[in-house]
This record gives C-alpha cells, structure tokens and sequence, in this order.
C-alpha cells in the first residue's frame, strides 16, 4: 500500500484516508498530561521551541489508525491516518518524543518542503532553497531515495542528481551515496548500520514534489533488545499492534503459548510497564546540527518517570523448543522485562491459565512459510480446543492468513487489522474482550 499525494490548499500535504475500527491504547496515560509534563522544556537549537513541523509516521499497512491512537494519547491532536502512515505536527520535542515512545510505527519523517515540479529547472531552484544544513554536518553523509509517478519528471536518477548537488554546493564536505528507489511504505528500507547516511526520501507524484528527512535511523523495531531471532521472526512493531489491538489491560493474565522469541510476550511487558520502547537505542536525528541533547535527556528521563512500577498481570510465555526458549529469555533480559515473564518449555496442550479474565495473543504458524498444511490444521484444531477447555472467559488474539485454518479454532473471532509479515498477508483476529 502505498501513501496517495495530493495538492490541498489547506493542509499542504495530505493522503487517502483510510478506516480501521478504532482501536484502545492498553493502559496510557491522559494525552493532556502527557503533553504538560513532556514539553514543558524550551530547546535551544536553532528549531524555535514554538515551531511546528509537518512530520509523517510511516507505517506498515493496516496499522495507520493504531499509530494515530498512539499519536493522540501523546497529545498529537491533529493525528490523521492514512494510506502508510499518520500525518501530524509538532515541535522538536514531539519529534523526539515520537521516536523515543510510538510503538507501532517504522519510522518519522520530517517534511522539509513540497512544491510543484513539472521541469528540471523548478526542480533546481527549489532544491537550493532547502536548508540542507539542518539536517547535515560538514563531512557528512546523505542519501536519497526517489519515487517518481505520473509526473513530467519520471528519472529517478536524474531527480536524485539535482538534490545531490544543491546539498554538495551548500554543505562541505558531503558525501551523496547512490539513489536507491522507495519501497511501498515509505523509507521502510533498513539503513547501513555499519556507515549510517542521513535519508532524504523523495515523492513525485502529479508534478507535486514531497521532500521529507528521516528522523528515526534504523526502522523502529529494532529496539536493542532482540539478538536471537526464531525461524519465523516477527518485527516489534507488529508484536506491539498485537498486543495493543488485543486491549489487554494490562492488569489480567497474558499468555504466548507459541512464544519464539518471545517479542509478544516483551512488547506486552514494556506497555504494561510503559517502558519508551526506543530507550536503548540511538536516532539520527541525534546526528542533525539541530541536535539538542539537554532537550533529548529531559524528554528520556520523564519519560522513564513515568514507568509504571506497580504490579502488572501475569505474563506466562512458553514453547516446546528449549533452544528458542533460552533465547527469549535472554531477550527479556535486554529488554529489562526478566521479572516480568515467566518463561517454560512445554507444548501448548499443557499450558495453565490463571484465573480468568486473561487474553492469550499468540502468533501460530501459518502454512505459508512454518510447517505443513495438514499438520497445521490440527494445531489450529488443537489451539481451540485448549481454549476451549482451559481458557474459559479469556480473550483470544492470533496473527493469521488462512481462513481455512481459523476455521479450525471453532472460536468466535473479529478482524481489528489486516497487514502483511515478512511479505505474507495476515489478518489479526480477536475474540470477545472479558
């Protein structure tokens, strides 16, 4: 799915709307409290502290509307999803705070500028206009990715050109990798750890040309915590959309029968807690000129103060391989989440749920990638069953694609969101919340 751009002369940039169910945040705080005790801090960068930005938080298909919830709870009023993400604004310390705490999104753009662009000369002009000097240091490194559709315009390469010499002519030093062409969603394209470049992504779309900056790094799932990776990975971010599309409260029972990694079982720990899912890891925002670190520590520490220390529900993760089980463990343990998972190695027919209510959110093989279809169907047969006998007044959450295999469950379950995982489509289906 892809962001659709369109000229609105009240708005600037906007998209196609898109609409989800809506979905409750499991247990955040009051946006208005939220926003009072966050940026009460005035920075002092060369961003003036009551300046907004247009800012774009990119996401996987399907969890725009769990990304805008987010967003509002965070006191981003003017949230609104669309097709591959959010529209918002805010100020630098939003900005921040956006990639230190949204659980569910890829990655924050800034938009630098947007203008028409139906020849090379406009183009020209426009692109050294742009404050490249905001977001690059001396010597530092840039890339652009190009995406060109329905436009005079159509070259990737050659657009790409243009932007790369008005950064050289204004900024010493700098060096432009090669272009690389988006993906569906946008920038949703992993950066080189090894020699991070500061990502310009950038959208020709009906002459309307959309420049925005990467904030983010390194897609935001990737936390810190995760080193030992199961056969069938699942990324953070949609761990967290699981966990949060599911509406546990956060004070009930939590159950991963089918735990791998464990990612379910720690998203739901760091929201119970309400952890800043991006606390261990860095940002390139963090390499912008416009950097302000006393503001990026002020924003860490009362966000870390606001971590809940009472205690939460039970979370039990378990799975019948030993070796996946120990891994999991050790990522909790990079997490900071090891009191706050009980870990076992046991086949799903053993599991004992507490007392109800509880929810058990897990994601199953789906036949695609993990296992045979015949087998699967009596695993899919089996899950119900244990539900069934032993879960009785639970909520059930599973990531699915396959209607067939649900089937099998004989469960009453609801679509919240349909997205994609590791390339396959999957649906999350959700019974009756307790």
């Amino acid at each position: 799915m892809t962001e659709s751009v369109r000229e609105n002369s009240s708005r600037g940039f906007s998209g196609e709307s898109v609409v989800h169910d809506p979905v409750l945040v499991a247990r955040t705080i009051p946006a208005r409290s939220v926003a009072q005790r966050i940026f009460s801090y005035v920075p002092g960068s060369i961003v003036k502290p009551n300046a907004l930005m247009r800012m774009f938080a990119v996401s996987a298909p399907g969890l725009e509307t769990i990304v805008a919830s987010e967003l509002h709870q965070m006191g981003n009023c003017d949230a609104a999803p669309v097709a591959g993400g959010v529209n918002f604004s805010g100020n630098l310390a939003q900005l921040y705070d956006a990639n230190l705490n949204l659980r569910t999104a890829s990655r924050i753009v800034v938009r630098v500028d947007e203008f028409h662009a139906g020849a090379f000369h406009e183009l020209e002009r426009r692109a050294k206009r742009i404050r490249w000097d905001e977001y690059l240091g001396p010597g530092s490194r840039a890339e652009f990715r190009v995406t060109c559709k329905k436009s005079k315009l159509y070259h990737s390469d050659a657009v790409a050109q243009r932007f790369s010499e008005a950064v050289a002519k204004q900024v010493k030093g700098v060096v432009v990798g090669a272009a690389t062409k988006e993906s569906a969603e946008e920038g949703d394209v992993e950066t080189d750890d090894s020699a991070p470049a500061q990502l310009f992504t950038v959208r020709l779309t009906h002459d309307n040309c959309v420049v925005s900056a990467d904030s983010s790094g390194p897609l935001l799932h990737r936390r810190g915590y995760r080193q030992a990776i199961g056969k069938a990975p699942l990324r953070e971010t949609l761990a967290a959309a699981m966990v949060i599309g599911s509406g546990w409260d956060g004070r009930s029972p939590f159950i991963d029968p089918m735990c791998g990694s464990g990612v379910i079982a720690i998203e739901a720990a760091l929201i119970a807690r309400q952890i800043p899912p991006g606390i261990g890891r860095a940002f390139a925002f963090q390499n912008w000129p416009s950097y302000d670190e006393t503001l990026w520590g002020s924003i860490k520490d009362k966000r870390l103060k606001l971590r809940h220390s009472a205690e939460i529900g039970a979370i039990l993760a378990s799975d019948r391989d030993d070796g996946v089980i120990k891994s999991a463990e050790s990522n909790a343990a990079r997490a900071g989440v090891t009191n706050d998972i009980q870990f076992e190695s046991k086949p799903i027919s053993a599991i004992e749920p507490p007392k109800a209510p509880g929810w058990i959110v897990t994601n199953p093989p789906y036949g695609v990638r993990v296992g045979d279809r015949g087998a699967l169907r009596n695993l899919y047969a089996q899950i119900g069953k244990v539900v069934r006998k032993k879960a009785k007044g639970y909520a059930v959450g599973l990531l699915t694609s396959d209607s067939m295999l649900e089937s099998q469950l004989r469960l009453e379950l609801e679509e919240v969101f349909r997205t994609r995982n590791g390339g396959i489509p999957v649906r999350f289906m959700k019974s009756a919340t307790p």
